[in-house]
C-alpha cells in the first residue's frame, strides 16, 4: 500500500494512512520524552584515581553487573557464535 505523497515529498496527512503515521510518531515523540524525564542522573561517588567506588551501593551493583557480563562472555554459546559466527 503507496502512502500518498505532498509535492514536497512529506506524507499527506489528511489521508487514513498519513493520519495513522502521525498518531503513530506522536505517540513515539511522547513516550521518547517521557523516559527522557524520568531517566535519574544519578552522580556516582569516585575514588581519589576517578574510578567506581565499590563500596557504595550503586557501586557495588555496577560491579555485579561487570561480572555478570564477564562471565557470561566465556559462555559456550558465546564461544559458538565467535567460532562459527
Amino acid at each position: 500500500m503507496a502512502v500518498k505523497k505532498n509535492a514536497d515529498g512529506t506524507v499527506d496527512k489528511r489521508t487514513k494512512e498519513g493520519k495513522a503515521i502521525a498518531a503513530r510518531m506522536a505517540k513515539a515523540r511522547a513516550a521518547r520524552a517521557k523516559s527522557s524525564t524520568t531517566t535519574k542522573k544519578s552522580t556516582l561517588k569516585k575514588t581519589q584515581s576517578g574510578k567506581v567506588d565499590k563500596r557504595t551501593k550503586e557501586g557495588k551493583a555496577i560491579a555485579e553487573r561487570m561480572a555478570k557480563a564477564r562471565k557470561a562472555k566465556n559462555s559456550l554459546a558465546n564461544r559458538l557464535k565467535r567460532l562459527f559466527g
